[in-house]
């Protein structure tokens, strides 16, 4: 299979898949069940369970016995867009071409549809424990716990609103991202490997080290995006950083700087995967990320 056809194969097999996660219901509560449907299958490129599918592949797992660890990362990456477009939080009107969840069904309702999502990552990973064993489905749930909490996700989240309207160091400007971005990729490819029985070791290890590179990667091309970008073609407004006020690469090394950036960390990443058996897709998907035009 060539990696672009596997690329396409595993979208197909994901939509297939989230369309049966959460399915609708009649009864007092079809709105919350409709609100996470509404988000959950809008779309979006499906990087963090591509990720864990593939290295799960890769070394040599059974991918079907790591779909609901990819679902999972979905969900929890889904919830966090909910949120974030929130009027106390980025107030955007617009996410994946479609109007933002709390445009369609009201903000109580879009914080209980984020709060439902994250509760239903969790619930779904442990129906891995019929395929994988169950100590470590415990460590999964453990990484991607600590990944979406006050010292992953949510804290970046934290820095980054603290950050708005002032200028930050670059220092805390990499803590922000290795935080609020970085944290779900690393866990990504981190659950792709424990599906796989790899939870130690040098593989672990330098799959680890891969999404550093490719969290910080996939972050700077997010900024360069956010200024030379199309809405229509990323789904969302562009300009929104600026329009905040707020430090990114861009402010720090200029376009042409952070492009520069991006070319080198994106290296360091590809050199990362050289002991990964079988990596052709993993460098494929890294140049991707690395060109992506949304």
């Amino acid at each position: 299979m060539t990696p672009e056809n596997r690329f396409e194969f595993y979208t197909q097999m994901l939509t297939e898949y989230f369309d049966c996660v959460i399915t609708p219901i009649e009864g007092f509560h079809k709105e919350i069940n409709d609100a996470m449907i509404y988000s959950l299958t809008a779309g979006g490129k499906r990087i963090r369970p591509m990720l864990c599918l593939e290295f799960c592949r890769a070394l040599g797992g059974d991918v079907g016995a790591a779909m609901p660890f990819a679902a999972a990362l979905e969900m929890i990456h889904t919830s966090s867009l909910i949120h974030d477009d929130l009027p106390c939080m980025d107030d955007d009107d617009l996410r994946r071409g479609k109007p933002t969840n709390h445009k369609v069904f009201g903000e109580a309702m879009a914080v209980l549809a984020g709060d439902a999502l994250i509760l239903k990552a969790f619930e779904y990973m442990t129906r891995s424990a019929e395929k994988i064993p169950a100590e470590h489905v415990v460590k999964a749930v453990r990484v991607l716990a600590e990944a979406v909490g006050s010292e992953g996700m949510v804290g970046g989240q934290v820095i980054d609103l603290k950050s708005e309207g002032i200028k930050i160091p670059i220092e805390k400007l990499d803590k922000l991202h290795k935080m609020k971005t970085g944290a779900m990729i690393k866990a990504s490819v981190q659950l792709g490997c424990i599906a796989a029985g790899v939870t130690e070791g040098p593989l672990y290890d330098a799959a680890t080290e891969y999404s550093g590179h490719i969290g910080l990667g996939f972050q700077i091309k997010d900024d360069i995006l956010d200024v030379e970008g199309n809405t229509e073609k990323l789904g969302k407004a562009v300009g929104r950083d600026e329009k905040s006020n707020k430090s990114t690469y861009v402010t720090f090394y200029g376009v042409n700087g952070a492009k520069k950036k991006l070319v080198e960390v994106t290296n360091k990443a590809k050199t990362s995967l050289k002991d990964i058996p079988d990596n052709d897709f993993l460098m494929y998907l890294t140049d991707f990320l690395l060109n992506r035009d949304h």
